[in-house]
């Protein structure tokens, strides 16, 4: 840690400082499904974009803070662990660019303000918020990281949650098929991306004693498991037939080529080359089926 006489961070590293301990890039990547899920839902039910635009803002404000909040209270605890490993060890709540004490009234003030927004949407919205927001935070970070191979399992319940809530800022009704399936497909999805960090990461997560899957059962076991994984998100996919046979036929190609990708790559590639290559295909596979979701929906709503 850096003591008093460390040289106070400038303005722009102030930005910095800020955007990392809470995870900008975290907060984008999800609110694509949490817009994937608003459109969706105002399509479904024959909303007026127009008149739900006071939802649609207060909906992305809302998940921005949430989401925030989450990251901060997650870099906030991990901090013993985030000095331990290279990507980690220069996070502002390890380094002291910025103070503990800090990052946690920043986290409560956003969570609170978050929570607020959303639930000026709907009550629902506000609720899978929470729940997201506690799942990241206690039974994942606190309790699952550092306890279990089945860490990531436990964390993608949070991560399926911006697609409730984005649905439920403009319609609380969760029971439609629409829903079923961009939260199925989100929460499976996370699987093959986070395992392909795992192996990316190996050392790092040794290094911290972090239990995840390739560091404790191997190389081997990840693969296999990955695929797994992809049969069933491919599987998911076919949950959406009744919403679009266009959007079901978008999410099974791109499993589909996932699930190719794995076995191909696993015979051609070397470890780190084959988790780089599916960790830059889950990325792929999020942007394009959610914002495939996105045109969809809205071409539906001004057409």
């Amino acid at each position: 840690m850096k003591t008093q006489e460390h040289v106070l961070p400038t303005k722009r590293a102030y930005t910095e400082v800020l955007t990392q301990t809470i995870k900008t890039g975290i907060i984008k990547s999800n609110l694509i499904p949490m817009v994937a899920g608003l459109t969706l839902a105002l399509y479904t039910f024959n909303l007026n974009l127009i008149e739900n635009l006071p939802n649609i803002i207060l909906a992305v404000l809302g998940s921005a803070l949430v989401i925030g909040a989450a990251g901060a209270f997650n870099n906030l605890y991990d901090r013993d662990i985030d000095i331990l490993m290279e990507r980690t060890k220069n996070r502002p709540t390890v380094t002291g660019d910025i103070q503990p004490i800090t990052v946690l009234w920043m986290a409560i003030s956003m969570a609170l303000v978050g929570l607020l927004l959303l639930a000026l949407t709907t009550p629902m919205a506000a609720l899978f918020g929470l729940l997201g927001l506690f799942f990241y935070v206690v039974p994942y970070t606190m309790w699952s990281k550092r306890r279990t191979i089945y860490n990531t399992e436990i964390g993608s319940i949070s991560g399926a949650m911006p697609v409730l809530i984005g649905w439920t800022a403009v319609h609380s009704s969760i029971d439609h098929p629409a829903i079923i399936s961009l939260f199925v497909i989100s929460m499976i999805w996370q699987m093959p991306h986070f395992y392909a960090i795992a192996i990316r990461k190996h050392d790092d997560y040794k290094a911290a004693n972090v239990p995840m899957l390739p560091v404790v059962k191997g190389f081997k076991r990840t693969v296999m498991q990955t695929n797994v994984y992809l049969v069933v998100l491919a599987l998911a996919s076919l949950l959406l037939m009744p919403v679009s046979i266009t959007l079901m036929t978008i999410g099974l190609v791109l499993s589909a080529g996932w699930l190719v990708l794995s076995i191909y790559g696993r015979r051609k590639m070397e470890q780190r080359q084959w988790a780089n290559t599916m960790f830059f295909y889950s990325l792929l596979h999020m942007t394009l089926l959610f914002s495939a979701v996105i045109v969809f929906s809205l071409l539906g709503i001004i057409f």
